[in-house]
């Protein structure tokens, strides 16, 4: 059918609108960008910067000089890629389990795990039980609390109880156990939720810092989040890693606000890489084809 005149007014007007808002919600990534790349004395002078004129990496050279940020990249690298496997894995059996009606204890056991997420226990014991454990000064302490989210387990619970009953009896027929089902059947067809539960876990591991603050004290095991607050602190009370100011020159400066601006960058780019290769799973459809007849 052929659009009316008001029916092309009013979709131009939508993408006008919704273009400007898009640059709204992009310009201060953009202007934290610009900055990290900005000279402090241009900084320091101007009131609002649009594009540096004299372009330098001064606050990149500072944070990629101190000598643990390699092993603070992988450390986080680390929490992001072995916490989200294992939490999906623990996450997603825990609500395909409590999603079938013929467990027994079903209603108890969930009944439990909302009382979890309502009332948590605070960080007193939860510090008590990581040091009890010994597993202090270990990515274990970060990793181990997280593996089982109870909001996520009833949210995939949701969305296990659309998936077919007869396509598990249909496996049962064929001989398939509850590990085979589960991991060939039913993980598969979850991929849209997955990879969107994945995300999440994945930004919450990345950016650890609270948890790593309390459990970890060597250095050398801090994720990245934490090596660049301690630098930040660094910058602002004039007091550098001896090695980070051994590789600037006597004449570079850079100013804290300049290094906030790069640590936001260097925390924001991996996760933004990633976006797009789980984008396509979100609207997906999970039950296309999946039961014909």
């Amino acid at each position: 059918m052929k659009e009316t005149w008001n029916e092309k007014l009013f979709g131009y007007s939508n993408l006008i609108l919704l273009g400007f808002i898009g640059l709204i919600s992009l310009f201060p990534f953009y202007y934290i960008m610009v900055v990290s790349f900005t000279d402090s004395s241009e900084y320091l002078s101007s009131r609002i910067i649009l594009f540096p004129k004299q372009f330098t990496l001064d606050a990149y050279q500072y944070i990629f000089s101190s000598r643990i940020f390699v092993t603070s990249l992988g450390v986080s690298g680390y929490l992001a890629v072995v916490g989200t496997i294992l939490s999906l894995i623990v996450t997603a059996a825990f609500g395909y389990m409590i999603s079938r009606k013929r467990l027994v204890g079903r209603k108890v056991i969930t009944t439990s795990l909302i009382i979890t997420i309502l009332f948590q226990p605070g960080m007193i014991p939860n510090y008590l039980i990581i040091n009890e454990l010994g597993l202090m000064n270990s990515l274990w302490s970060i990793i181990l609390p997280g593996m089982l989210s109870g909001w996520n387990a009833l949210l995939l619970k949701t969305f296990f109880e659309n998936i077919p009953e007869s396509l598990e009896e249909s496996a049962y027929m064929d001989g398939a156990n509850d590990l085979k089902i589960f991991f060939q059947i039913i993980l598969p067809l979850s991929l849209p939720a997955m990879a969107t539960f994945g995300l999440f876990f994945a930004v919450g591991y990345w950016n650890t810092f609270f948890s790593a603050v309390l459990y970890i004290t060597d250095d050398t095991k801090w994720p990245l989040q934490v090596l660049l607050q301690s630098m930040i602190v660094q910058s602002s009370t004039g007091i550098a890693d001896p090695s980070v100011a051994a590789n600037m020159s006597a004449d570079q400066t850079v100013t804290p606000q300049i290094i906030k601006m790069a640590a936001i960058v260097i925390a924001t780019i991996p996760i933004l890489m990633v976006y797009p290769f789980l984008q396509k799973h979100f609207t997906k459809g999970v039950m296309l084809g999946s039961v014909k007849g």
